[in-house]
């Protein structure tokens, strides 16, 4: 049974290769990952971007995020999504 959502935090040590691959498994049970960006990351609407840019590339094209005040929501879908 697939759960809808998981909930992750990013803190002081920002996105680490550790944390894309835990996203990554993430997305083998769930079909939405909601991301909150703790101040340590750096609260800044330009740095959250950048670190769902960088998620993105990191999954491919079959996925996309919104981005809510310091909260990622990604989202998996079935066909690959056209770049922005």
């Amino acid at each position: 049974m697939k759960t809808t959502q998981a909930i992750l935090q990013i803190g002081k040590n920002g996105l680490t290769d550790r944390t894309l691959e835990l996203i990554k498994h993430l997305f083998k049970n769930r079909e939405n990952v909601k991301i909150v960006l703790l101040k340590g990351a750096g609260h800044n609407r330009e740095k959250a971007k950048e670190i769902a840019e960088k998620i993105r590339q990191e999954l491919g094209n079959h996925y996309t995020y919104k981005i809510i005040g310091f909260t990622i929501f990604l989202k998996k879908w079935r066909k690959e999504i056209k770049a922005r």
